[in-house]
């Protein structure tokens, strides 16, 4: 039976493992251990930037998982990643203490700018990173699995779910843009300090933020490749082709459909609290539901269905967003156009099937 839900591993399926292990080794030493004055020497700034990289790729990771194998087009992974980066925030902003503009050790700044008395009940223990980052996977987990229950109960499908959860989504995101919500309102959360006794302003914490972002998302392509190859990843993409079979010869659709779905949103999750310590902050427009478009867009350029086609399109995408906003800043949305539609148009595989095809031959 185990050769029947398994399949051998790919020459691309090692390439992105060897690929991130290398850039998790290299990294590091091309930063600490050259002067700056060497001509190798790579500046915190890049090394930051390609630590948030590594965590949007994680987040098309996750979005591959729902879409490329259960066919479950989700326009709400914003949100998942934003819960995420939300409990971390909550987490450097208790480490702040007395150092705010305010000095108050008790409350973060834009509480005591909107004279909150106390503390919030659901930031009580969130100075404690154990808590924090049992939030970090519980708060998106958690919605997914109420959003999915319901959903997907109900056999909401299609273009329908796709809806529903950008709707959820930008519900979501008009919540927190609310001061009274206690998430920072507009601002959001900011001015963080340190993590775990850490300066973030130290180059080692910021070359250990990268190397962390890398581990999980080298560990969650592992995870999500265990996943895909075993019975349950061979009964996800029955359920993607044909669900009406797949629930007629006895399979419990729902119950692979809501496992899956609040996996996807864990890893989301860590990908966002993982981003918000380099990044520096966190607010609601990460909700935005352009902001989920531009996941998929991620997705579908890379290569759905494959795992490591999402990570190699997110990685190019961020790239081109970082050069064309410092160039050509009042034409990158239209070049992210282009490329949705160059890729729907001329790559159905992505940019994946160029190179599949290209090993191949």
């Amino acid at each position: 039976m185990s050769n029947l839900y398994s399949r051998p591993v790919s020459f691309l399926d090692r390439g992105i493992v060897l690929a991130l292990v290398l850039c998790i080794l290299i990294v590091p030493v091309l930063n600490l251990g050259l002067p700056q004055s060497h001509s190798m020497h790579l500046g915190i700034f890049n090394v930051t930037q390609l630590g948030k990289f590594l965590c949007l790729a994680l987040l098309a990771l996750s979005v591959d998982l729902v879409w490329g194998y259960l066919g479950i087009l989700s326009l709400g992974h914003g949100a998942f990643f934003a819960l995420g980066g939300y409990a971390m925030g909550m987490y450097l902003m208790r480490q702040i203490g007395d150092r705010g503009v305010y000095g108050n050790p008790d409350l973060p700044d834009f509480m005591v700018f909107l004279n909150w008395q106390e503390l919030p009940w659901f930031w009580t223990g969130m100075e404690y990173f154990p808590i924090a980052m049992i939030a970090v996977v519980l708060a998106p987990g958690l919605l997914a699995f109420v959003f999915g229950w319901f959903a997907f109960r109900s056999r909401v499908n299609g273009v329908y779910l796709s809806i529903i959860t950008q709707a959820m989504t930008f519900a979501l995101m008009l919540a927190f843009y609310r001061n009274e919500m206690g998430f920072g309102g507009n601002n959001g959360l900011t001015d963080f300090k340190d993590i775990l006794g850490f300066s973030l302003q130290n180059n080692n914490t910021r070359v250990a933020l990268f190397v962390c972002s890398g581990l999980a998302l080298l560990f969650s392509y592992g995870l999500c490749q265990y996943i895909t190859r075993s019975r349950a990843g061979r009964v996800a993409q029955a359920i993607r082709d044909a669900e009406s079979r797949t629930r007629f010869i006895g399979f419990n659709v729902e119950r692979y459909k809501l496992a899956l779905f609040t996996l996807s949103a864990m890893l989301a999750g860590i990908a966002g609290a993982l981003y918000v310590p380099q990044a520096g902050i966190i607010n609601p427009r990460e909700m935005a539901p352009l902001g989920s478009i531009e996941i998929v867009i991620w997705v579908a350029l890379g290569g759905r269905g494959t795992l490591y086609g999402p990570i190699i399109g997110a990685l190019i995408v961020n790239y081109a967003k970082s050069w064309f906003t410092v160039a050509f800043p009042e034409f990158w949305v239209f070049a992210l156009g282009a490329l949705f539609v160059v890729s729907t148009l001329f790559l159905p595989k992505g940019v994946t099937g160029l190179l599949q095809r290209r090993v191949k031959s």
